[in-house]
This record gives structure tokens, C-alpha cells and sequence, in this order.
């Protein structure tokens, strides 16, 4: 990486380096390791140097980062749908040398029948506010991303863990997901988006897949769940 790169805010040993998509609140988060800070906590009480980790919804690619700085897994495979965030997230992996064990994809994964070939992806000024679904109808500049098979991807990766925050395409992906393969799991809720009894639906899925929830680093919203030792 080039000397010039400003770095913005750090975070347990990763290096962030200055984009449009920060600021001064978001710098300060990142610092103290609050931004994203539950589902970093799940993921590094749960992953181990023999783990793969698939991650869908890479966002600013700190998250991703951090586990593999921290926690070493063998590989990570994020996907994210923002194509405009893409090109931040390979330059933090590159400027903390991580691409030999983390890489992003711009691309939305799919679980079920009748898989399009290219999704509409909602931009905004905001990240936080650009999704595949316009809910509040606002304006917005429309993409179309690539899709891919859930389970054709798990198939060549080969994940045991799943680290999944989505905005809200969590409840549809897991009604269809084969999550055999996988020992653990980290995901974020998104009950503004299907409410109470969707979340709860999201929840009884990941019990009825023999997952159970490991209390002392998971919340109303964000679940870290491991499969018991047979």
C-alpha cells in the first residue's frame, strides 16, 4: 500500500483508512471498538484458526478484518451487495496485509428456488440507509448486483462459521438454508424490517437446526450460536 493512505480510526489491531463512508461519530465507534461491536465479540469467541468463515454483508469490511487479524482463520469469503463499498474494503484488507486470508465479493447470495440472475441494489448517501429493499420508497440510485446460489457457494468454500448481517434478507435466506455444515454462527436481527414474529421465526430456524445461543456474548438482536458437541 501506498505511504500516502491516511489512516482514520483503529480497530483491536486493525487499520481503517480515511473514505467518505466515515465520520467523526463513526471514527470514535470504531475506536472503541463499539461499531459493529457485538457481532466482532461473537465472532472472535467463536472462531478458531481451523475455521472458514463465510461473511454476508461485509459492510465497511472491519468486521471481517478484525477476525482475521485476530482470531486467524484458515480463510474468510465475505460478499457484499454495495458495489460502491467494495473498493473501501479491499483497500483496508490491503493496507493491514489480510488478502492472502480475506476477500470480498460483490454479489448477493440466494437460498431457494427461482434465483434471479441480478438484483436491484437501493443507493443512498448513506451506506446505512442504501438496501436491496426501498421501504420507505425515498429516491435512490438502483444497481443491479450479481446473485449466487447459497448453497453452491458453501459447497466450494466449505464454511463452519457463518458471520451474517444483512439489513434484513437474514429471514428469507434462512427459511431455505442448509446450515449443516456450519458449528457456529453470528447473526444480526432486523425485526424493523420483519418484526417481532419474524425475528422470533428467525430465531425458532436456528433452533430447530440444533444451534444454541451462547448467552455471555449475544443480545435481543445479534445471536452468536454454536452446535453442541454431538
Amino acid at each position: 500500500m501506498s505511504d500516502t493512505i491516511t489512516v482514520a480510526a483503529e480497530c483491536l489491531g486493525v487499520k481503517v483508512p480515511a473514505s467518505r463512508f466515515l465520520n467523526e461519530t463513526r471514527i470514535r465507534r470504531i475506536n472503541a471498538a463499539r461499531y459493529e461491536g457485538q457481532e466482532i465479540a461473537g465472532a472472535l469467541h467463536v472462531v478458531t484458526p481451523e475455521d472458514t468463515v463465510l461473511e454476508i454483508g461485509a459492510g465497511l469490511g472491519i468486521v471481517g478484518a478484525v477476525v482475521a487479524r485476530n482470531a486467524e482463520p484458515r480463510a474468510i469469503r465475505s460478499f457484499e451487495a454495495n458495489p460502491e463499498l467494495i473498493p473501501e474494503i479491499e483497500a483496508l484488507y490491503a493496507l493491514n496485509g489480510l488478502e492472502d486470508r480475506i476477500s470480498v465479493q460483490n454479489t448477493v447470495l440466494f437460498t431457494g428456488p427461482d434465483r434471479p440472475d441480478t438484483v436491484p441494489f437501493h443507493l443512498r448517501n448513506s451506506f446505512l440507509g442504501s438496501s436491496l429493499i426501498n421501504r420507505s420508497g425515498r429516491p435512490s440510485r438502483t444497481v443491479d448486483v450479481p446473485t449466487a446460489d447459497f448453497g453452491a457457494v458453501c459447497a466450494v468454500v466449505g464454511p463452519t462459521v457463518l458471520v451474517m448481517d444483512i439489513e434484513g434478507g437474514e429471514m428469507d435466506l434462512l427459511r431455505h438454508a442448509d446450515l449443516s455444515g456450519f458449528r457456529a454462527l453470528v447473526i444480526e436481527f432486523h425485526p424493523e424490517a420483519y418484526g417481532i414474529d419474524g425475528m422470533r421465526a428467525c430465531k425458532t430456524i436456528l433452533r430447530e437446526a440444533g444451534f444454541e445461543r451462547v448467552d455471555e456474548v449475544s443480545t435481543r438482536t445479534v445471536w452468536t450460536c454454536v452446535r453442541p458437541e454431538a
